[in-house]
């Protein structure tokens, strides 16, 4: 029998480490864009305060640069301490991504970004300028194989399970790699990464216009993010609506959770827009509903139902039944390689033998599975309702807070009203924002696939490794300590590095002649 207290345990330290770990990837992603835009400006035109303003945010991205890799190490590690039993099931499949994102992040990536840092003054404007749009698209390509490997968790084709070796197997790298999931996954990812850069040079932007200082430098800043953080805005929205299509097809208790529908609806289903779910009444109470709209997007039609929570429990039920006739085949070949018989039924079942291994949570052998069990296993498939109702919730409503948020900020910009009290105060209080999105969205993805570690073929419980609870409590304080202290390390350096700001020696220093644009408001021009 599985140690629940063991699997729920080092759940607990992946998420710690993950959602830790993610606080970094975003801004990476988007900083890396931004700062590419803001130096082919200064090549087009020539001028010194774009050149500052690609230092400035590239010496604070390559900040948060360094904090992504080291906490992003340690995941990788987890794998082999924590999911022993999950890295010999699927290690064939999920480690060739895994094993190309390590290349191009420590090799390429971080060559680049060392180029980046070190080559101004031994490589041309344009040759710097190729280097930057190179660190910038190393970034997002580092990011698309993290993706590859979690799309693949989430739908797992082009793979399959060997009955001799007992591991699933990669038969199609091609379908693993595209992934309709994980390619939808990397572009609303990587798009939610813009926002975050942006957010975070307008937010330190209109910390500066409200201080009153480096103005020329803020109000560019400000109009860079503004336009590049609308069009990312824009995208997030756009890009998130395919997501939500392509969970019709690959996860659709994810879907029905999520929306907190119980039972199936008429087509075209309606949005619940806000509600209570109630997971022992199984229903939602006080939902205000939009008609049609959740059949627009997750189905693209009028006529097609999105299935409800609970045909999906009865559908579970019977891949469960199917996938015991699978578990019992491979008990008899584990005893009789040569058995014909079994081996036809496990053909047969193959695919449902996910589904039976939900049972392991409950007895050790398939010889004492009753229906109850059977019924209680199907149950189980059902994520927390609750949390991935409102967690979506709250991710799409910051989204379209962000378009307004954007949208204002860019027309402030074009009519040069940079200075705007409201919309600075506005922006600086919005910093946390992206992040709280962000981390809802990683909830939604990885809490709604559970109780599946790789979907529908291995249950979570059994990719633990063979630990005491006691080991497992040590390392989830240990992490902690330690990125307890780099959090604090890592916010005061940052805090240090804005207030200091783009000109080290400060104002007097500026007025010195080193920053080319001027510090007070600009003259009127006579009527």
């Amino acid at each position: 029998m599985v140690d629940m207290s063991v699997v729920e345990l080092s759940r607990w330290q992946f998420a710690l480490t993950a959602m830790y770990h993610f606080l970094f990837v975003p801004l990476t992603l988007g900083l890396s864009f931004i700062l590419a835009v803001m130096e082919s400006v200064y090549v087009m035109t020539g001028r010194q305060v774009w050149k500052d303003m690609v230092k400035f945010w590239g010496l604070l991205f390559g900040v948060n640069f360094a904090m992504g890799v080291a906490t992003g190490i340690t995941m990788e590690f987890e794998f082999g301490m924590n999911w022993a039993y999950y890295s010999q099931y699927v290690g064939d499949i999920f480690g060739a991504p895994l094993a190309i994102e390590g290349l191009m992040a420590f090799f390429l990536e971080a060559t680049l970004v060392g180029l980046f840092f070190f080559g101004w003054d031994r490589m041309s404007k344009r040759a710097h300028l190729a280097v930057t749009w190179l660190m910038a698209l190393g970034a997002n390509l580092s990011a698309l194989w993290i993706l590859v490997a979690n799309g693949w968790m989430q739908n797992p084709v082009g793979a399959e399970f060997n009955l001799d070796t007992m591991r699933m197997e990669v038969v199609d790298f091609g379908a693993v790699l595209f992934n309709p999931v994980a390619q939808a996954k990397f572009v609303h990812t990587v798009a939610a990464g813009y926002v975050t850069g942006s957010i975070f040079v307008l937010a330190i932007s209109a910390f500066y216009l409200l201080a009153r200082r480096h103005r020329g430098f803020a109000r560019r800043s400000m109009t860079v993010a503004s336009a590049f953080g609308l069009a990312g805005a824009l995208s997030v929205v756009v890009l998130g609506d395919e997501s939500g299509y392509v969970l019709t097809d690959n996860q659709r208790m994810k879907l029905a959770s999520l929306e907190a529908m119980w039972e199936t609806e008429e087509a075209p289903a309606p949005l619940t827009l806000v509600g209570f779910p109630d997971r022992e009444a199984q229903e939602t109470h006080y939902a205000v509903e939009i008609p049609w709209v959740l059949g627009l997007i997750a189905t693209r039609s009028l006529d097609q139902e999105v299935e409800g929570i609970l045909p999906l429990v009865a559908v579970a039920e019977d891949r469960i039944e199917n996938g015991l006739v699978a578990w019992r085949a491979v008990e008899t070949l584990r005893e009789n390689p040569d058995d014909l018989g079994a081996r036809e039924r496990f053909e047969e079942h193959k695919f449902d033998l996910g589904y039976g291994m939900l049972l392991r949570r409950y007895v050790e052998s398939p010889d004492q599975v009753t229906p109850e069990l059977i019924r209680q296993a199907a149950f189980d498939t059902v994520p927390n309702v609750a949390v991935m109702f409102w967690s979506f919730r709250f991710m799409v409503g910051i989204g379209f807070y962000f378009i307004a948020l954007f949208g204002v900020g860019f027309v402030l910009s074009t009519m040069r009203r940079h200075e705007t009290r409201w919309y600075l105060k506005l922006a600086l209080v919005s910093l946390p924002l992206p992040w709280i999105a962000a981390e809802a969205g990683w909830l939604l993805a990885e809490y709604g696939r559970q109780p599946w570690i790789i979907e529908g073929v291995l249950p979570t419980f059994l990719g633990v490794s063979s630990l005491a609870a006691g080991q497992v409590w040590l390392t989830i304080v240990g992490f902690t300590l330690l990125y307890g202290v780099l959090a604090v390390v890592e916010v005061m350096l940052m805090i240090h590095l804005i207030r200091r700001g783009p000109y080290p020696g400060g104002e007097a220093r500026a007025r010195a002649g080193v920053q080319t644009e001027p510090t007070g408001p600009r003259p009127v021009p006579a009527e």
